[in-house]
């Protein structure tokens, strides 16, 4: 998703983007442990994810929105 569709979001569904994305990096972590071998770039697609989220909300509490 781009920055531009997760800042026209409200924090709550923000939140809840954040919770699937973090439970995803977990089902990742599992397949690559049990040998699956998932496909390498949905890691850092993923991280990114998540880190852009949580700048997101950063801004916003800081803009008291």
């Amino acid at each position: 998703m781009k920055t531009e569709e997760y800042r026209n979001k409200t924090n709550a569904e923000l939140l809840q983007e954040l919770d699937g994305l973090v439970k995803e990096r977990f089902t990742l972590r599992i397949q690559r442990g049990t040998g699956l071998n998932p496909k390498p770039h949905l890691f850092s697609i993923n991280k990114k994810s998540i880190a852009r989220i949580k700048t997101i909300l950063n801004e916003k509490k800081a803009d008291g929105k």
